[in-house]
């Protein structure tokens, strides 16, 4: 009698080869592949973040380019006779007496100094705040955005000064008085940095620096520097609609947490 293969088994038969002389016997599967365990290689290591929170010449050259004349003259004023660097800073100074005289040259050379050098607080902020703004709106408009808040901020505190005056509220000598620094400018690009932020960062940001110059304003150590700090904030604030659109067409869409 003809042996006959069962289907089942059938299908377990190489093709092209007839029934073999077990061909009767169940046909043994074949072992699965032995498990191996990879060994994970090991994590790269990568600069952290927050170095990139810093300018470089790549990602931020305007930041970067600012930072080093800052830094060049916060050396000079530590460093240099101390009779020539207060001439020098008197001679940026944007009280009244000089904007009358020169408006555009203080209100550009005040922006070179840092008020308490380069450890002053505002640095730090400085860095940080102008990197990433640049960073998504590109160079050029992160200075038209800084010069706003400084010059705005700085008229907007000056102007009521001289009018005072005018009007007899206020003593001449209101007219000199010592104002330079980054503080108004930064101040305004920190505002508009945050209209690029996720609103929960964005309001965090907001309420924790307006509750530092509220303090500083309290404490009434400089109330005309304090507000000019407080304008340049909204004045920055007010860019929201123009820095969203700048940031749609930026160099870099780097997200923001």
């Amino acid at each position: 009698m003809e042996r006959t293969v069962p289907a089942a088994d059938a299908t377990l038969m190489p093709p092209g080869r007839g029934a073999s002389l077990l061909d009767g016997m169940p046909r043994q599967r074949t072992a699965p592949p032995p498990v191996t365990h990879t060994v994970p290689l090991p994590v790269r290591w990568t600069a952290p973040r927050l170095v990139l929170l810093l300018p470089s010449p790549k990602r931020a050259p305007f930041t970067f380019g600012y930072a080093a004349v800052l830094l060049v003259t916060s050396l000079f004023a530590q460093y240099a006779d101390p009779t020539l660097v207060n001439a020098l800073c008197q001679e940026s100074s944007t009280d009244v007496a000089h904007l009358m005289r020169s408006p555009v040259v203080v209100l550009l050379t005040s922006a070179l100094w840092i008020a308490g050098g380069m450890l002053s607080y505002y640095t730090l902020v400085f860095l940080v705040v102008l990197t990433a703004l640049e960073r998504r709106i590109g160079g050029a408009r992160t200075a038209v955005v800084f010069l706003l808040g400084h010059v705005l901020a700085t008229l907007g505190t000056e102007v009521p000064v001289g009018l005072a005056v005018l009007a007899g509220h206020l003593p001449d000598s209101s007219l000199h008085r010592l104002d330079y620094g980054i503080s108004f400018g930064v101040a305004g690009s920190l505002g508009a940095l945050t209209g690029l932020l996720r609103p929960w960062l964005r309001w965090t940001v907001l309420i924790a620096f307006a509750a530092v110059l509220l303090q500083d304003l309290v404490e009434f150590t400089d109330p005309l520097s304090n507000w000019g700090h407080l304008l340049a904030l909204t004045i920055g604030v007010g860019t929201w609609p123009l820095v969203r659109r700048w940031a749609r067409t930026g160099a870099a869409a780097v997200p923001l947490s």
